[in-house]
């Protein structure tokens, strides 16, 4: 196993889900996703893509720091003078907050306009976060055609959406 190769194609979708649940990027989480990978590789079973099971542990790892970072927040006990310290804005300006959306709205508006083949495809494995082997079962069709249609989805999304990238 090549930790490289796997930090390589898994580096965007470990990014999206940690500041999908964080709503923050986080490069140390980043590297805790890829350390728990590297420990626990000989526990990966083949049921599912390899990918999936990494977008797993970038979700648990998520997960857990919200847990601890909840923790730390309930255990801080605050006084009037140190209110503003403990406090983190994590609202996004409105500058920022209409880029996000002007940006969902071109990622969405790019998927909608996918043929309805690589559109549902996209949608189960990048977004529902199915394996091939789901999406092959739910779809009642090939893995070698699941695996095709989403390299081409994705070929034409990125064409699409160049702009953003």
């Amino acid at each position: 196993m090549d930790l490289r190769e796997i930090i390589k194609h898994n580096k965007q979708n470990v990014k999206n889900i940690i500041r999908l649940i964080t709503k923050e990027e986080n490069e140390d989480l980043e590297q805790e996703v890829y350390v728990k990978v590297w420990k626990n590789a000989d526990k990966y079973k083949e049921q599912g893509s390899f990918s999936s099971w990494i977008s797993t542990v970038a979700k648990n790892v998520s997960k857990d720091y919200l847990k601890s970072a909840y923790r730390k927040k309930q255990d801080i006990t605050t006084s009037d003078e140190n209110v503003l310290v403990i406090i983190k804005d994590k609202k996004f300006s409105p500058e920022k907050r209409l880029i996000q959306t002007e940006r969902q709205k071109q990622i969405i508006q790019a998927i909608n306009e996918l043929r309805p083949k690589f559109k549902e495809v996209i949608l189960m494995c990048e977004i529902e976060g199915l394996s091939y082997e789901e999406c092959s079962k739910k779809l009642k069709c090939p893995l070698g055609t699941i695996k095709s249609r989403l390299y081409n989805a994705k070929k034409e999304l990125a064409e699409k959406l160049k702009d953003l990238m």
